[in-house]
């Protein structure tokens, strides 16, 4: 790869939350300070939203990692939950013992008495949900059921939403009412500006042990932002394969050539699986299409020999 070309310590642009590359700036610190501010103040829930690929994951793991020994942490990465299950992953995060048979209310029963004993430690119980929005109502007010535990001054049991925007028309459901009523706060991660974008890039290339901060140039920036639109995901995606363009290209500088042609591989992939999803579809059509026109044209071909028949 192109490691040792650019002289790089680690791969900059991978796509996986490493929280080593948190960015704080451009609104990641922001949403960073208000989990923690809205934590440390014993609030119940908390919802932070944004599209697909803006950092959510991200700023997750840098929460979990940021808040101390004092916390004890439940990560819910899979959505597609059933109430029970959840409660048996809450259950295991505070080493309650369970059995594969044990009813739902001796669960709660262990549950409750966990959480009273870490506040009796001193402790502070978070359950971080990641991918929120595919969550099924009825985990979702299971959830809520578990939260009305607390005492006179603090919640027993804190969590954080992390979902896309359609996060909000689920909590808009008659049915969660009540749960969204109790989100105290809540904040929104927006898509990078280019100025910001540029930060971003180079602060990774930074963080990778490259601090050339014209590896990039004007142009290609340029380029990257506008086929990014601003979005986390996309801009890593974009640099790694515009750097192995550089690369095979034996130059030092990423130039826009490099990024066109890394835009048009992320193209000719996005059509390919479009190609690979339509073809079944495409054959049935074209299949039908000449089975209609063989018919019309036999029943055209039956008029005009009708009429011949009929002048003999």
């Amino acid at each position: 790869m192109y490691l040792q070309h650019f002289k790089f310590n680690e791969l900059p642009f991978t796509i996986t939350p490493n929280t080593s590359f948190f960015m704080n700036r451009a609104g990641y610190q922001d949403a960073l300070n208000v989990l923690l501010v809205a934590l440390r103040s014993g609030e119940g829930f908390v919802k932070v939203t944004g599209e697909v690929g803006v950092g959510k994951t991200i700023l997750c793991r840098k929460l979990m990692h940021s808040l101390g020994p004092d916390y004890v942490i439940a990560y819910i990465h899979n959505p597609y939950i059933k109430p029970d299950s959840l409660l048996l992953a809450i259950a295991d995060a505070l080493s309650v013992p369970t059995t594969e048979r044990i009813s739902q209310h001796t669960l709660l029963k262990l549950l409750t008495r966990a959480l009273i004993d870490q506040h009796a430690r001193g402790k502070h119980v978070v359950v971080c949900l990641d991918e929120v929005q595919a969550m099924p109502v009825q985990t979702l007010e299971s959830l809520r059921l578990l939260t009305n535990l607390e005492t006179e001054n603090c919640k027993l049991i804190q969590v954080v939403l992390f979902g896309q925007p359609e996060l909000d028309a689920l909590l808009n459901q008659p049915s969660v009412r009540q749960l969204k009523q109790r989100i105290t706060f809540a904040y929104r991660l927006l898509p990078l500006n280019n100025i910001a974008m540029v930060a971003y890039i180079n602060h990774r290339l930074n963080i990778a042990g490259h601090y050339r901060n014209s590896l990039f140039t004007k142009k290609a920036m340029h380029y990257i932002y506008r086929h990014s639109n601003g979005i986390p995901r996309l801009i890593n995606i974009i640099c790694h394969k515009a750097l192995i363009s550089a690369y095979g290209a034996g130059s030092n500088t990423v130039t826009h050539k490099h990024v066109g042609a890394a835009v048009e591989d992320m193209e000719e992939t996005t059509q390919q699986n479009s190609l690979h999803a339509l073809r079944p579809w495409s054959q049935i059509w074209s299949r039908w299409l000449l089975g209609t026109l063989g018919m019309i044209g036999l029943i055209l071909a039956g008029g005009h020999l009708s009429n011949i028949f009929g002048l003999l």
